[in-house]
């Protein structure tokens, strides 16, 4: 399956942003369909609003849980204040993801 426009968009930005060795881009928009969000978004299957994130970068190492979130968002902010209502994210660096 394809991402959608926005899915791309993330999956590009935070490409671009941490250089990350393993990304996953999941739209969970369905399960949330009939939801109403600020602005009068209804959630429906490929509604790109709600996502889970699992994303491997060296660039976290010396971040804490609370700085690798800020990061994530800070590099998503447009479409956090836009279309995306909600974020799962899992942020780890290679060596915690190898000690999975």
């Amino acid at each position: 399956m394809s991402d959608g426009p926005i899915a791309a968009l993330i999956r590009e930005k935070l490409t671009t942003g941490l250089s990350p060795v393993a990304l996953e881009v999941v739209d969970d928009s369905w399960k949330h369909a009939g939801h109403h969000h600020e602005g009068g978004i209804d959630a429906q299957d490929g509604g790109e609003t709600h996502f889970q994130l699992r994303i491997v970068s060296e660039h976290f190492a010396d971040q804490n849980r609370v700085q690798r979130h800020r990061t994530v968002n800070g590099l998503l902010k447009a479409e956090l204040a836009a279309s995306v209502h909600a974020l799962s994210i899992i942020a780890l660096t290679p060596a915690e993801a190898n000690a999975i």
